[in-house]
């Protein structure tokens, strides 16, 4: 473990500061020393050296896909930048302004409950993450606590094709990491509400197995089983169990499928790789495809911690 922790400490800061908290265990104020570098250095500098003079990223809020203001700002919440950076934060405002309007706009509602759960699901996370606390926060958790299927999770396509009568792994994620977000970091009055609403989704997923079809156990998706990071929209095993352990969720053991799977993919070394990439533009690469992976190697690490704490 000693050289899995140097080889993680040789990494980026975000890599960095994030080993030094959730696997090392420092001390907070060694971790935010680090955490701040993330301003200056590496990947977190290199985005927000990307911004435009109006806020934005990329040439557009959502698309292009993935250089847009939307990915660029989930990315710099995963890098972990300080939340009160004022040029993050003014990109996170502009981009709630453009998705949904503003919270005193006649169209904010309609522009909320027009707009995909999964898009819906990015703006929680990241306007909770960068604070931007002007009413939109608590309308869309209200909009999402409403808005769940009776399985558990949420589907995008729910009210646009009367058929659809089953969650989507894919937009379900989307929506629990706006909401675990705004659990750690916003005060809501309905906080009850929202967290046995995660506990129904992380339900309707331990009913599958993370990755399996709760009708056929067979695999729902071969792509769920590889590990891919950034994510970006899409669902994997990794996503999903870094979500039970970040939740701190109890041991279940329906999980020990996915975390076997996870297990055997670590590599001799120790490492995890990455094993699939999604397709679309890029400001840069942060990681090879098929090389040893700090980011995913770091996300299995806390897996396997909260694991085998658990046990």
């Amino acid at each position: 473990m000693d050289e899995l922790l140097s080889w993680l400490m040789e990494g980026d800061p975000a890599i960095r500061w994030q080993t030094m908290r959730d696997i090392a265990g420092e001390p907070e104020a060694a971790w935010r020393a680090e955490r701040a570098r993330t301003l200056s250095e590496g990947w977190g500098a290199r985005f927000l050296s990307l911004q435009a003079a109006d806020g934005s990223w990329g040439g557009g809020i959502y698309s292009p896909k993935w250089i847009s203001t939307t990915y660029t700002l989930l990315s710099l919440c995963q890098i972990g930048i300080p939340r009160d950076d004022e040029p993050a934060r003014r990109g996170a405002r502009l981009m709630l302004d453009r998705l949904l309007g503003r919270r005193d706009d006649p169209r904010f509602p309609t522009s909320l409950a027009r707009l995909d759960r999964c898009v819906v699901g990015m703006c929680l996370q990241v306007g909770a993450y960068f604070d931007v606390g002007d009413g939109r926060i608590d309308a869309i958790l209200d909009n999402l606590l409403n808005e769940r299927m009776p399985d558990g999770g949420w589907n995008c396509r729910k009210g646009r094709d009367k058929h659809v009568q089953h969650s989507s792994f894919h937009t379900t994620f989307n929506v629990l990491e706006g909401l675990r977000t705004a659990l750690e970091l916003y005060d809501s009055p309905r906080r009850a509400e929202l967290e046995a609403a995660e506990q129904g989704a992380l339900e309707f997923m331990l009913e599958h197995r993370l990755y399996r079809s709760h009708q056929t156990g067979q695999e729902i998706n071969p792509v769920f089983t590889l590990l891919s990071f950034p994510y970006r929209w899409h669902y994997d095993v990794l996503r999903g169990l870094e979500y039970f352990a970040r939740a701190g969720a109890p041991h279940d053991p329906r999980l020990q499928d996915a975390i076997d799977l996870l297990k055997a993919k670590r590599r001799k070394d120790g490492t995890w790789p990455v094993q699939h990439k999604y397709s679309g533009k890029l400001f840069f690469s942060m990681e090879s495809m098929g090389k040893p992976s700090r980011w995913n190697t770091l996300r299995a690490l806390r897996v396997m911690k909260w694991w085998e704490g658990t046990k």
